[in-house]
């Protein structure tokens, strides 16, 4: 059963957890390493636990696992054999469904509530160069490429006992097209695409946003479609789109509206998230039934997000 569908007949919406790296950032982790977040999954995988405990208890019902630049040329070249790569891939699961399952073993936690699925980040190929690719898609590959790329470590995912994956942060068509391909292999499995935007029409690598989502809607598997890592300023216009193209749930979890500096590895520029809330009640009045925060949100916002929906 499609468990987004399935949470969807008791809820009116889902909310989604926030940054994963911001947070681990804010507990004295230095990211700035091509592993980025995943890096944490070799040194102090407690603290990735913690947050996602931290942001169930701000009421997300989706935990989003320090998958999103796990690979295993990634791992590789820290020295690591492709053996203790999986397995530190399966460890970004069983995190997540460690904080969810004692969440839920509290009587207390389950009022009102589902209990929270745990969706497997597979982060696009630009996240493993570690350049900024995933804010432009211009890599080079064919959709073949692509899927022998992501093939791999979405077995391996699959096989960790997450609800779906959280295919996300996609720059480009036809990597977007490469993972829904990707997904008959898994049947068992569902997924969300999520692309990154460049403006209220358009994603990173500069295709319609709406002939994307139209795209993507004959694949059977996947439960959710819509837009991550991108400035608030932009979902209004983008929800109206997906809305016209696709029967799907929309979903929506935006940065912080800051710009990252690739050279710098560090975000600049206005902050837009200061009343998340708020924005959030009128991306679900447009149609997003799915909301949450990408980088630079923290358990403040997916706490702001639940307070003001369900109010």
């Amino acid at each position: 059963m499609d468990p987004i569908a399935h949470m969807l007949q008791m809820h009116p919406f889902l909310v989604l957890d926030g940054a994963m790296a911001t947070e681990l950032e804010r507990r004295g982790c230095n990211l700035n390493d091509p592993l980025w977040s995943a890096k944490i999954l070799l040194e102090a995988p407690e603290l990735i636990r913690q947050v996602h405990a931290d942001y169930f208890a701000a009421g997300a019902d989706v935990a989003i696992t320090a998958s999103y630049q796990a690979t295993f040329e990634g791992f590789a070249s820290r020295g690591l054999e492709r053996a203790v790569a999986a397995a530190l891939m399966q460890q970004s699961v069983r995190l997540a469904l460690e904080a969810r399952d004692h969440f839920w073993a509290n009587r207390a936690n389950r009022v009102g509530r589902s209990r929270p699925l745990v969706a497997a980040s597979v982060g696009p190929y630009g996240a493993f160069l570690a350049n900024g690719a995933e804010y432009h898609g211009d890599y080079g590959l064919s959709e073949e490429a692509l899927m022998e790329f992501h093939r791999p470590r979405m077995a391996v995912l699959a096989s960790a006992g997450a609800d779906l994956f959280a295919c996300e942060t996609i720059p480009c068509l036809a990597e977007a097209r490469a993972l829904a391909r990707l997904l008959p292999e898994f049947p068992e499995m569902w997924a969300w695409i999520s692309f990154t935007a460049r403006d209220e029409k358009t994603i990173a690598q500069g295709e319609s946003f709406a002939d994307c989502v139209a795209l993507l809607e004959a694949y059977p598997q996947i439960a959710a479609l819509g837009i991550n890592c991108t400035a608030p300023r932009y979902l209004n216009g983008l929800i109206r789109t997906a809305r016209r193209v696709t029967t799907r749930p929309i979903l929506v979890y935006p940065n912080s509206g800051e710009e990252y500096e690739v050279a710098s590895r560090s975000w600049s520029g206005e902050c837009s998230s200061a009343d998340f809330g708020t924005q959030a009640r009128t991306w679900y009045a447009l149609g997003a039934k799915l909301i949450g925060g990408c980088c630079r949100t923290t358990p403040d916002h997916i706490r702001a997000v639940r307070s003001i929906l369900y109010t």
